[in-house]
This record gives C-alpha cells, sequence and structure tokens, in this order.
C-alpha cells in the first residue's frame, strides 16, 4: 500500500479501508494465540498500513480545521 494510492482515495473510502486492516489485524492476532500463524511477517505490515491510512486521515483533517494564529486581535 502506497502513500500516493491513500491520498487519492476519498475519506469514506479510507474508513472503510481502516476498518478492514484493523479487522485483519484482529484475526492475525487471533491466528498467533491459536499457534495457527502462517505469516508472521504479516503483522507488521498490517500495523504499518494501518499507520500510513491514520496518517493520511490525520493530514486531511489538519488542513479542514481552520488554523488559529494565536492573537487575540
Amino acid at each position: 500500500m502506497k502513500v500516493e494510492d491513500l491520498r487519492a482515495k476519498t475519506d469514506a473510502e479510507l474508513e472503510e479501508e481502516l476498518l478492514s486492516l484493523r479487522r485483519e489485524q484482529f484475526n492475525l492476532r487471533m491466528q498467533r494465540a491459536t499457534g495457527q500463524a502462517p505469516r508472521p511477517d504479516q503483522h507488521g505490515k498490517v500495523r504499518r498500513n494501518i499507520a500510513r491510512l491514520k496518517t493520511v486521515l490525520t493530514e486531511r483533517a489538519r488542513q479542514a480545521a481552520p488554523t488559529s494564529n494565536g492573537t487575540n486581535a
């Protein structure tokens, strides 16, 4: 998953993707707990993809929020 691809998606698509990744993370955690983890490297990949997604969502939220310059005029 590349950041450029994430930035091309809408907020709704990003939220849906985030939900999907969290479900995948949960399933991987359950597989690990039961001793069925087929690919241990997937945990790190899913975590990093979640972080990328949340970073893009945070960037968009900060751009949309009105900025305050700190003066009381």
